[in-house]
């Protein structure tokens, strides 16, 4: 199982959509970066997402349930669909994540415009030791 990270603006589709929704097509994403994250998904997969627009936290986990295809909606992009999991009783935040010192190298602190992207094994890691009630 691989692990990825989706940023999504709360205010254009927030974890309590996805929650509501109990499945969505992630779409949208038009960064070349981003899409290559989004092709290398596979079924089983999980999704840390992430609320921007000032929020700056991961919120929940969500499942990849598709292969990745075509977007009919823009030609040059992929989409994903992913499945509600849980939500995370206290999100983490890109402050915490910064603070540790531990993920200086992940694109997460490096490039903040990026909405879509792999997760390190050792943030996951790290992750199951802060939150140990939560399945990642």
């Amino acid at each position: 199982m691989n692990y990825f990270l989706a940023k999504t603006e709360p205010s254009v589709y927030s974890i309590s959509d996805l929650e509501r929704d109990q499945q969505t097509v992630w779409d949208g994403v038009t960064n070349p970066q981003a899409l290559q994250a989004i092709r290398s998904m596979k079924p089983g997969d999980r999704v840390l997402i992430y609320h921007s627009g000032g929020e700056s936290q991961i919120v929940g986990v969500a499942e990849v349930v598709s292969e990745p295809r075509p977007d009919p909606k823009l030609t040059k992009s992929v989409v994903v669909e992913l499945s509600f999991l849980a939500r995370i009783d206290a999100p983490v935040t890109l402050k915490q994540i910064k603070e540790s010192g531990e993920f200086n190298d992940w694109s997460l602190v490096r490039q903040s415009r990026l909405s879509t992207m792999a997760a390190p094994q050792h943030f996951i890691d790290w992750l199951r030791a802060a939150r140990p009630n939560h399945k990642f």
